[in-house]
């Protein structure tokens, strides 16, 4: 199940990928005009690795809405329940201490 973390360690992931790449063309032994052309390459696919990764994230989150949802549900449903028992033992208390005691 996704969470928080796994979100933000791809981002972490590919964000490091692409910083590393940069760096990487930028300090490798090419010339000047062939470092040029891989950086337009390269700048050229953010845009499609941007989309990926918001689509990415976007999947990520919806899957833990839905989770949350779900356990948001769980929860209220076990409070329901909790406060009809709760009603039930106040009433049998109210009744219990209502009604007379023999021999007392």
């Amino acid at each position: 199940m996704p969470n928080s973390r796994s979100i933000a360690f791809t981002t972490g992931v590919l964000l490091g990928a692409a910083v590393g790449t940069v760096t990487g063309l930028l300090l490798a032994p090419r010339s000047g005009n062939e470092s040029r052309r891989l950086l337009k390459k390269s700048a050229a696919a953010l845009p499609d690795m941007a989309e990926d990764l918001s689509t990415s994230m976007q999947i990520q989150a919806q899957r833990l809405s839905g989770a949350t949802a779900a356990r948001w549900d769980n929860t209220l449903l076990r409070l329901q329940a909790a406060i009809a028992a709760g009603t039930e033992a106040a009433k049998a208390q109210r009744q219990a201490l209502q009604t007379p005691r023999r021999g007392a």
